[in-house]
């Protein structure tokens, strides 16, 4: 008869794709935790973003970014994956789920654009 041997395979923790895992402070207060979780994410801009923004010459305040990444981080809450963001000035296509910037163009050349696979949009005034 065939003698069946069985090693045992130590467990890793479950980690879902596209999640990283955060590392835990043992001495961290629970409600530092909790906001912790709650702030916001900070926009990213991706570097052909970055580039369309100069190319373009669209420039913006820092309150006005905070105010897109507060939007961003409220369609994301809402399960909006990716949006587009139009402000007075610009149009920007944002995933949501990576809280970065795709990319941007003025309010001129967004006037006869057609928008594909956005499930949001965001607009600022």
């Amino acid at each position: 008869m065939n003698k069946i041997e069985l090693h045992r395979i130590p467990s890793q923790p479950l980690i879902r794709q596209g999640q990283t895992q955060q590392k835990i402070q043992p001495n961290q207060s629970f409600s530092a935790h909790l906001q912790q979780a709650v702030q916001p994410e900070k926009l990213k801009i991706s570097k052909h973003a970055n580039d369309r923004l100069q190319e373009r010459g669209i420039q913006m305040s820092e309150a006005e970014w905070a105010r897109i990444s507060e939007k961003v981080d409220e369609a994301k809450r809402k399960g909006i994956r990716e949006s587009l963001v139009l402000t007075d000035q610009a149009a920007l296509i944002v995933s949501a789920k990576n809280s970065t910037v795709i990319t941007a163009m003025n309010r001129m050349e967004a006037k006869d654009q057609l928008f594909t696979n956005i499930d949001g949009t965001i607009l600022l005034s």
